[in-house]
């Protein structure tokens, strides 16, 4: 069995991905993928993880397979799993001047639990600048001082994070993408982790550019792709950057940046060590990079 984890980062899609695919429910069981409800398997594996004695223990898989509600199909052959907390809560999510400590473990404990299954990891990384005041924004208030003490945000490597997580499971297929592309190449995820062919039909792959682009250039985009129906996705993608940078809604695409002690010379900084690192990630044997 294909088993996909989509595993975040926090603060990244927050549930779009899901959503989106929940749109192709009934067209991904005539081709054996199965997207089980959320609830129906988050707890019971958040609980089986925390039970050293389950890990790697066959009954234990069966019964997180069997707990899983898809009324579409019986015997899958892919299985999508999500979930931003699969490695931690978000205020463990940065510790040490590191990206998710404990990920090498915690996704070695979770790939131990389907041991004999295909499993696919699928994973994104966010610009520091955005996504540590989003983190900060969105722990307890009380926590907020684990965040900020002793930080050095210009020390955050992801590329640091993916080494680790290759390196405790070098045979597992590792899919990473950046944050900030995700309305350019929203239909290739949605491909790359349904396994869905480019000839097959998908709904749900303009639903990111619906959110931040205007009426009128949401229109003129299906005009064109109903005039140009033999696009490639590298010519799609290019036509979607165009009509984003005419038609883009800046409320929807300008995003705080608000962290203490932060200047514009420092986020700029920021920024571009992350270009630097995201570069490092293409590096890295055995890990897919989707870009734009």
């Amino acid at each position: 069995m294909q088993i996909v984890l989509h595993i975040g980062a926090h603060f990244t899609d927050e549930g779009k991905l899901l959503k989106s695919l929940g749109k192709n429910r009934e067209h991904f069981s005539e081709h054996g993928i199965s997207l089980p409800k959320p609830r129906s398997y988050r707890t019971n594996i958040r609980k089986t993880l925390n039970d050293v004695h389950s890990v790697r223990n066959s009954e234990a898989r069966e019964a997180i397979l069997l707990g899983m509600i898809d009324e579409s199909v019986d015997s899958p052959d892919r299985v999508i799993l999500s979930n931003d907390n699969f490695i931690c809560v978000p205020r463990m999510a940065v510790r040490l001047n590191l990206y998710y400590p404990n990920a090498d473990e915690r996704l070695a404990d979770l790939c131990n639990l389907f041991h004999g299954d295909d499993i696919e990891i699928f994973m994104s990384i966010r610009n520091p600048a955005t996504y540590l005041p989003a983190l900060l924004a969105g722990i307890p208030e009380e926590n907020s001082e684990e965040l900020t003490e002793g930080l050095v945000a210009t020390a955050l490597r992801w590329s640091e994070t993916i080494r680790r997580i290759r390196k405790a499971l070098p045979n597992v297929s590792l899919t990473v993408w950046c944050n900030e592309d995700t309305p350019i190449i929203w239909e290739e995820l949605l491909r790359e982790m349904s396994g869905l062919e480019a000839t097959q039909p998908l709904a749900g792959g303009d639903d990111l550019l619906n959110e931040i682009m205007s009426p009128e250039g949401m229109d003129r985009y299906a005009d064109y792709l109903e005039k140009h129906p033999d696009l490639n996705q590298m010519q799609k993608r290019r036509v979607i950057a165009a009509f984003l940078d005419k038609f883009a809604l800046d409320e929807e695409v300008e995003e705080e940046l608000d962290f203490p002690g932060w200047t514009d010379e420092f986020i700029e900084a920021l920024t571009d060590i992350y270009d630097e690192d995201v570069y490092e990630i293409s590096r890295i044997p055995g890990v897919t990079l989707i870009t734009p």
